[in-house]
């Protein structure tokens, strides 16, 4: 029984519990660092004031404000906070702690697919006169190095891709203030403007759509609605059960909540490239007011999860509140696109 006391306090016992503790601690090191580093890296982004953020950039740049200069600008802005945020561009990242983060990789993909769709509307309708006008060659650079894939890590990139996206995206800006240059060119008409905000339109309906299904619904079929001649591929059934999945609740959630942090900055940027005509259709309030309502999208999340209650039941559903907003904002969106429409 002494020996086996003695056993335990004998040097080498006593250097393989070092080991083994210093191991241990550094572990532990290692994972807290970890999920600070985690923590810190999904915060997100906090919004920024369109005109002075584009006011400030433009004065370093040494380019004068014109016709489109901010709706560009903000456009770049926001493709830049994706790559300059805290942990940088994390939707490609394999390692930790990325590797085990899913809010801000979605948060990403929701502001890319605003970028995309007005970096898509630049190319093809705000930078031309009319249909059979040539395209700006910078654009035509911009627009699919953006819609690279989300999630390369090798080569080449995502981040290096849309890098080059960038680069094209600023020379257009140059060319914009540039004088005696009469190649490069914002068209702010009502037109190219209501095209836009067809897509926007469709965009948050989809999000309020995939919103609502988190507490699952009984829906009617309305896919031929309004039209006795319309036909589909295959036959559907009249009644569907639409949910999304439990895991997938999140996702959709903060896709959502990026999509309308981007969303707001560009509607912003529009009300300034776009005053005259909103002014003379008596539509700026109408613009305004879908900015407010996604506005609210973006209010401090109180709990560390996205809640998920019943739609009337004891907890919070926080995807029924961002649904109602988006909801509303698209509503907006519609009688917006109505007035632009008349003469």
């Amino acid at each position: 029984m002494f020996n086996r006391i003695l056993s335990l306090y004998h040097p080498r016992t006593l250097r393989e519990k070092g080991k083994l503790w210093a191991s241990g601690l550094a572990t532990i090191t290692l994972i807290v660092i970890l999920f600070l580093l985690g923590v810190y890296w999904s915060i997100m982004p906090p919004p920024f004031d369109v005109r002075s953020h584009s006011n400030d950039r433009l004065a370093e740049l040494e380019l004068k404000p014109v016709t489109g200069s901010y709706t560009t600008m903000t456009l770049l802005t926001a493709i830049k906070t994706l790559l300059e945020k805290p942990g940088g561009y994390l939707s490609n990242d394999i390692t930790p702690p990325s590797v085990f983060l899913d809010n801000m990789p979605n948060w990403e993909f929701g502001v890319l697919t605003q970028v995309r769709d007005l970096a898509r509307s630049l190319r093809n309708d705000m930078s031309r006169s009319q249909s059979q006008s040539l395209e700006n060659k910078d654009l035509a650079i911009t627009e699919p190095q953006f819609n690279y894939s989300n999630d390369s890590w090798i080569f080449p990139s995502t981040e290096g891709e849309y890098r080059q996206g960038i680069v094209a995206l600023e020379r257009y800006l140059k060319g914009l203030s540039a004088d005696g240059n009469q190649n490069t060119q914002f068209y702010a008409r009502a037109d190219n403007l209501r095209d836009w905000l067809a897509v926007v339109e469709k965009r948050l309906g989809s999000l309020s759509q995939r919103l609502s299904a988190s507490v699952g619904q009984q829906r009617i079929n309305t896919d031929l609605a309004g039209d006795p001649s319309a036909s589909q591929s295959t036959a559907t059934n009249q009644q569907m059960r639409v949910q999304t999945p439990w895991l997938e609740i999140d996702d959709v959630f903060y896709e959502a909540r990026g999509s309308t942090w981007a969303l707001i900055h560009f509607l912003q940027a529009v009300e300034i490239d776009f005053y005259e005509i909103l002014r003379k259709k008596n539509a700026l309030v109408s613009l305004r007011q879908i900015i407010r309502e996604l506005e609210a999208t973006q209010a401090p999340i109180s709990s560390p999860v996205v809640l998920n209650g019943k739609g009337f039941g004891i907890f919070a559903n926080y995807s029924l509140v961002m649904a109602s907003y988006i909801s509303r904002a698209n509503a907006a969106v519609i009688d917006l696109r109505n007035l632009l429409s008349q003469g």
